[in-house]
């Protein structure tokens, strides 16, 4: 039985909402609003999120709170074998996911010292140009600062430090956001951003990639929900909790939006280049690596300290993410072998840097294809388990009685009359329509 728990519900919230707010929001979701039409992308993303993937969160952490467990036992209590095989497929893919989330962020390192650099007139090459080198230096460093949180535990460690973080990602995002739209062509930016094209919502690209997007924001399928409730007490109310997690997840995807698109057309207005013939984003995967840079460097001295901003803030957006990839292995391995934390942690994050330095190693070819795998494919897949598990192996009174606890209004809540069948039956059937019709 895990024993440790959250400090608070805040502490929960706050901690929830840093492993959801990651790249995924700062880069991911902008990117992806821009290359596949703005605002249509907005509208599908906002009602995928809240008609598929915060009814998969609930039941992903009505399993955690269940068991109190970590996720191979928890899962194979509900489903048995086929449970515990999910369980063991849901903590590679999160460990697949900080892999490549650990490239990625040693690159946001690079980006920030350049900054930090030029500031002070200094200069540096390394520290932005693509290699091996520093892609395996980087990347190891920034899985270091992870270990170091993780390892001091759920409230000194993690916990602390989200409660830290997530609040000065907040400032950032809309210090940056507002000063962006006061340049030349944010104000376009901002239309483009807000104004849903109906044309776009016909392309089954967008619906996978909105529903991908949705899952992965939510950090649905790879089992962090499920560790982090698992954390908490018994009466915590689950719909409430996961409710807030998604509001201020989806709200953050939807400020940094305001920041990402105002500022690509502000670029386009400095004479930059940001989409190829056909009107398609010019290299979406590396937009903050490719485009933001230059587009900094035209700005002059102002263009500097809007860098640092920038990259400090997908700096820590990123660290709030890393820490609950890496704590879901390591609660598994503390709960199935009785090492130490300090042990546990390090024996993953070390795993992890070997399938790293194998993505950096073979990088053209294989990190474009782990990141769509893991993100489009298996995340969406394993929330549809979950939902099974929950919606069919689980007895209804059961489930009410776990969802429940100590609130005696929640069973006649419309949350109750409708939730049940519908991670039965809807969730399963849409997340497989969205699939099929993507494929």
């Amino acid at each position: 039985m895990v024993k440790t728990q959250f400090s608070s519900r805040l502490g929960f919230v706050l901690t929830a909402a840093g492993s959801a707010v990651g790249l995924g929001n700062i880069w991911g979701f902008p990117t992806q609003a821009a290359q596949h039409g703005g605002g249509a992308f907005l509208l599908l993303y906002l009602l995928l999120v809240f008609a598929l993937a915060y009814p998969a969160l609930v039941a992903e952490m009505a399993i955690g709170r269940r068991g109190h467990q970590e996720p191979i036992a928890d899962l194979g209590s509900l489903a048995g074998g086929l449970g515990r095989l999910t369980g063991v497929l849901g903590l590679l893919a999160v460990s697949a996911i900080l892999s490549f989330y650990l490239i990625i962020a040693g690159w946001l390192l690079g980006y920030m010292g350049d900054a930090v650099l030029k500031l002070l007139g200094l200069d540096w090459p390394w520290l932005t140009h693509f290699s091996l080198g520093r892609n395996l230096v980087l990347g190891s460093l920034f899985g270091l600062l992870t270990w170091y949180v993780v390892q001091r535990g759920l409230q000194e460690g993690i916990e602390k430090w989200s409660r830290r973080l997530m609040p000065a990602l907040l400032v950032v995002l809309v210090v940056l956001a507002c000063y962006v739209l006061t340049l030349p062509g944010g104000s376009e930016g901002l239309t483009a951003y807000l104004t849903p094209d109906p044309q776009k919502l016909k392309d089954p690209g967008l619906w996978l990639a909105a529903t991908g997007q949705a899952f992965f924001s939510l950090s649905i399928g790879v089992c962090v929900m499920m560790v982090y409730a698992s954390y908490l007490d018994r009466d915590a109310s689950l719909p409430r909790l996961g409710l807030q997690v998604t509001l201020i997840d989806s709200g953050i995807a939807f400020l940094a939006g305001l920041l990402v698109l105002p500022a690509m057309y502000v670029a386009k207005a400095q004479g930059l280049q940001i989409l190829d013939a056909k009107g398609q984003l010019i290299s979406s995967d590396t937009l903050v690596f490719d485009l933001f840079p230059r587009l900094f460097d035209s700005l002059g001295a102002a263009g500097q300290l809007l860098s640092l901003g920038f990259f400090l803030l997908l700096t820590v957006a990123a660290l709030t993410s890393t820490l609950s990839m890496l704590e879901v292995p390591t609660a598994s391995l503390v709960a199935r072998t009785g090492s130490s934390r300090r042990q546990a942690s390090g024996l993953v994050l070390g795993a992890v840097l070997v399938l790293m330095a194998l993505i950096c190693w073979q990088f053209s070819w294989l990190f474009g294809l782990v990141v769509k795998v893991v993100t489009q494919y298996a995340q969406p897949l394993l929330g549809l388990m979950f939902c099974l598990f929950v919606g069919w192996l689980w007895r209804r009174d059961g489930l009410l009685k776990a969802l429940a606890e100590e609130d005696k209004a929640f069973a006649s809540s419309w949350f109750w009359r409708l939730w049940p069948s519908y991670v039965k039956l809807v969730c399963p059937l849409l997340i497989l329509l969205v699939m099929i019709q993507s494929a």
